[in-house]
């Protein structure tokens, strides 16, 4: 869905964009097509790998959110087990991070955006959709932290009027 949110911040940006190539309500898969599969360097090949990592993750931002899986997946922290990260330092300032081993690898790229947004407090912050029909990523800048929706324009009125014609 999508109401025109801002991306979310840092390596999140990767891992809201991977879980967002799957419209539930159409159907339509980003991965499907070549140039969907171009946004995150992968093969053909590739594809099914990255499905599998998407669902994971959405489990994840569901659980975020205080929802049940949508689906049985493999635990994303099985599927990132593989997935070497490296520490780096800054010469000019000291700073350090933590950075894939293989910068070409999703996997890599995504534990590496994880173990960053952990550091830096916002992992929790990424959630998955309350609607069945949705379940799309969005990073939750409310105040509280209880965003339930990625778009109140759309899922959530959905979800208000519903539970108002059930009255």
């Amino acid at each position: 869905m999508s109401d025109g949110r801002s991306a979310a911040p840092g390596g999140l940006a990767l891992v809201e964009s991977l879980v967002n190539t799957l419209d539930i309500e159409s159907g339509a898969d980003a991965l499907g097509t070549a140039d969907g599969r171009a946004r995150f360097g992968l093969t053909e090949d590739e594809a099914e790998g990255a499905r599998e990592l998407r669902e994971s993750l959405r489990v994840a931002l569901l659980a975020h959110a205080g929802h049940p899986p949508h689906a049985r997946v493999t635990p994303l922290g099985d599927l990132l087990a593989s997935a070497p990260l490296r520490v780096t330092v800054d010469p000019a300032d000291g700073s350090a991070a933590l950075a894939p081993t293989d910068a070409d690898a999703l996997h890599s790229r995504v534990a590496a955006a994880v173990a960053q947004s952990l550091v830096d407090g916002t992992w929790a912050r990424l959630k998955a959709c309350e609607a069945e029909t949705c379940h799309w990523a969005y990073y939750d800048r409310s105040p509280a932290g209880r965003g339930r929706w990625c778009s109140m324009q759309v899922c959530g009125a959905r979800a208000k009027m519903r539970r108002y014609r059930a009255k």
